[in-house]
């Protein structure tokens, strides 16, 4: 195929062959817009979970698997006539400088020191290019197929950034209380499914408000805590296996004990 064994060249080559009509991959030929999407987003979390593992060997692997799913989007816009790699790498080059003045601008350094400066500029070049798009909307071009907590807090960081905020935690906490209650409400009430699920929702949302009040990434931290839960959960299974105690038999009592053994150890009591 030649060029360089790592260049984009090759990468572009490879995509272009495996679409061709004549001698391509049938999978890859069947292939939309619509149908990578999974594997977009599948892949997006595989570079997420290899930078948590701390596994750099594997990250590169990883972050190839992305890039192939940028590289197909762009043969797909190429084989429409629609756009192609090198409008998408410029289309970014030009978001990029355009939303950095103060680095590559004619601007002085000296207007944007402080990071508050920096947040009030990228905005105000946000909503303009919000509006040369017809979406005006503070909120308006915030992606509907984020994860959810994502979503939450990108929205609660775009209300925020107008005012829309509360300055310290205590009503930050004090509203997760107050959604707490409104969902055991609903649920004491008998209310409809429809209704627990809104008022669950809510508290949802508020605990991400408060993850964003924290600095922490909440979708970060429910997958550390899935994966916490995960390792405690199979000491659990093999506690009950060294015991000779059927998992569905050992009763809620002895399986707490196991798992405040776990916990114990993990943190050397």
């Amino acid at each position: 195929m030649g060029g360089n064994p790592g260049s984009v060249e090759r990468l572009l080559k490879i995509m272009a062959r495996l679409r061709d009509p004549n001698g391509g991959c049938p999978w890859d030929r069947r292939q939309t817009y619509a149908t990578i999407v999974p594997h977009t987003l599948e892949e997006a979390y595989e570079v997420a979970d290899a930078i948590e593992r701390q596994d750099f060997d594997d990250l590169p692997d990883e972050l190839g698997d992305l890039l192939f799913q940028v590289v197909f989007y762009a043969q797909l816009g190429q084989e429409e006539g629609r756009f192609d790699f090198g409008e998408v790498v410029q289309r970014i080059c030009d978001k990029l400088e355009r939303r950095h003045p103060h680095v590559f601008g004619a601007q002085s350094d000296s207007a944007f020191l402080d990071e508050a400066a920096l947040t009030t500029e990228w905005e105000r070049r946000k909503a303009s290019e919000r509006a040369k798009k017809a979406r005006t909307g503070i909120l308006a071009d915030v992606p509907t197929a984020l994860p959810a907590l994502s979503r939450s807090v990108k929205l609660q960081k775009r209300a925020a950034r107008v005012g829309f905020d509360w300055d310290n935690l205590a009503p930050v906490a004090g509203k997760i209380s107050e959604e707490l209650d409104e969902v055991l409400e609903a649920v004491q009430e008998d209310e409809s499914q429809q209704r627990v699920q809104e008022e669950l929702g809510d508290l949802l949302f508020a605990v991400t408000n408060l993850a964003r009040h924290l600095n922490v990434d909440p979708e970060q931290a429910l997958r550390l805590a899935n994966q916490k839960f995960e390792h405690r959960f199979n000491g659990v299974e093999q506690r009950c296996q060294q015991a000779q105690l059927p998992l569905k038999e050992a009763g809620m009592a002895q399986l707490e004990a196991f798992w405040q053994e776990i916990k114990r150890a993990e943190k050397g009591g």
